[in-house]
């Protein structure tokens, strides 16, 4: 296989992590605005303000309901065009999709038209991330070295505590900026309307950027025995697609790995949506929006490091090790973490937060190389996309609307931390039945 060069693979890194930034900064602006401003721009006055979070909650699990949606096509036209080229449709039907929603009217102004466009644009938002992860994943991971693909691979995991910052911090900047009322009336548009930065990001990968040699090999080979095929026999030979292939032949990898994201999922959807809503909502604990926003930010800063430093531990010593110890550790932290929250102490809530997040990270860094170690390169994207995606449905879709219904039948947030706490315990047991993967060559193509 061809030798990539260390530079060239730092600058894939570098622009992969970039792509998953702003990608994941799209995707969590609307879950950041579903808990702060939604259930009043986008739905009747006259709802109970509890009725119309969970309402705003539920056009936010309306985007993961679209993930496996995305990654089946995405991934379909990954395995058979490229990683790059799908990689790139999600990146720009993303963008526009985002900004489209800060170009949105209210429901003051379109009535029940400003939540059903809310809903199409958070639906093509789904599909565009269902498509998106597989892609920048791979770019990475198959251009790596074998022995550093844990660590390449957290480049684009990383991604996802750079977009939460970013998210949290263009909420800050511009609510700090703006009276209440300028900033509910237009200010809220202007950190969807940036999300047009990923349609650049798009075109530079396009034009600057080859896809793997993993797959340009399996291209080559697919051309040569086409070749073959058509000289021994004229009729045309119809090709199966890469989705069912994948289903026919990795069942159980692909059921283990939505499995294996539970705890990461739920837990961090849970972090960095509900407990904002939670904590600055009257019904909760009536801090400001400020103070919670804030709070993510500096916590989600903590992962990055967790990250790499697992990721870079999985080469090492394997992936398994250490996302079992990750999830087990987040079972029993979580019932810490909301007395800390509780507290209304600013320092302690956000030691908890960190805390968590650092937690998050151990499973966060080895599980791009560890779900695509799972599946040949034939079927890789579809594979790794389908586990990755079901998993996000099955986890984080609902976590928060799930969150938010405990806590207003139990009165209490014991009952959130059990829900996190078998999360967690599902995904150390689905780990615990697959099989260690860091030593795998992704170049060996049957």
């Amino acid at each position: 296989m061809q030798e990539v060069s260390p530079h060239n693979i730092k600058k894939l890194a570098a622009i992969g992590m970039l792509g998953t930034s702003i990608e994941w900064y799209d995707f969590y602006i609307y879950g950041t605005a579903a808990a702060l401003l939604f259930p009043t721009l986008f739905f009747p006055s006259t709802l109970p303000p509890f009725v119309a979070l969970i309402a705003a909650f539920s056009t936010f699990a309306v985007g993961f309901v679209a993930r496996p949606i995305g990654g089946i096509i995405f991934g379909h036209f990954g395995d058979k065009l490229g990683r790059k080229k799908a990689l790139v449709v999600a990146l720009v039907l993303m963008g526009t999709c985002t900004a489209g929603i800060g170009l949105l009217p209210s429901y003051a102004t379109a009535g029940i038209f400003a939540p059903l466009l809310l809903i199409i644009l958070r639906f093509a938002q789904g599909i565009a991330i269902g498509g998106q992860w597989g892609g920048a994943v791979l770019l990475i991971t198959e251009t790596a070295p074998s022995h550093r693909r844990g660590y390449y691979g957290a480049f684009a995991q990383a991604g996802v505590c750079v977009g939460i910052v970013l998210a949290n911090l263009a909420f800050l900047i511009t609510s700090s900026q703006l009276s209440q009322e300028d900033f509910m009336s237009w200010g809220w548009r202007i950190p969807f309307v940036l999300s047009v930065v990923l349609v650049a990001v798009a075109l530079y990968i396009q034009l600057h950027l080859e896809d793997t040699p993993i797959f340009r090999q399996l291209q080559a080979l697919a051309e040569e025995r086409a070749k073959a095929d058509a000289a021994s026999n004229p009729a045309p030979v119809v090709s199966s697609s890469p989705v069912f292939d994948a289903l026919r032949s990795y069942p159980k990898q692909i059921a283990l790995a939505a499995g294996m994201f539970m705890a990461l999922q739920v837990t961090f959807f849970i972090t960095v949506t509900f407990v904002v809503a939670y904590g600055s909502s009257a019904a909760g604990l009536g801090l400001t929006r400020n103070t919670m926003l804030l709070a993510v930010l500096i916590g989600a800063a903590f992962m990055a490091p967790s990250v790499f430093w697992a990721a870079s531990f999985s080469d090492r010593h394997g992936r398994r090790g250490i996302y079992i110890a990750g999830a087990l550790l987040l079972a029993v932290w979580i019932f810490v973490f909301f007395p800390l929250i509780e507290t209304k102490s600013f320092p302690l809530i956000v030691l908890g937060l960190s805390v968590t997040f650092i937690l998050m990270g151990f499973l966060h860094g080895p599980h791009a190389a560890f779900l695509i170690e799972l599946f040949r390169t034939k079927v890789r994207y579809s594979g790794a996309s389908l586990g990755y995606q079901f998993g996000a449905i099955i986890g984080g879709g609902f976590a928060p609307l799930i969150a938010t219904a405990l806590v207003a039948e139990f009165g209490t947030t014991l009952a959130v931390s059990v829900y996190i706490a078998i999360a967690c315990l599902i995904t150390a047991f689905c780990v615990y039945l697959l099989e260690e993967t860091h030593k795998r060559e992704l170049h060996e193509i049957e």
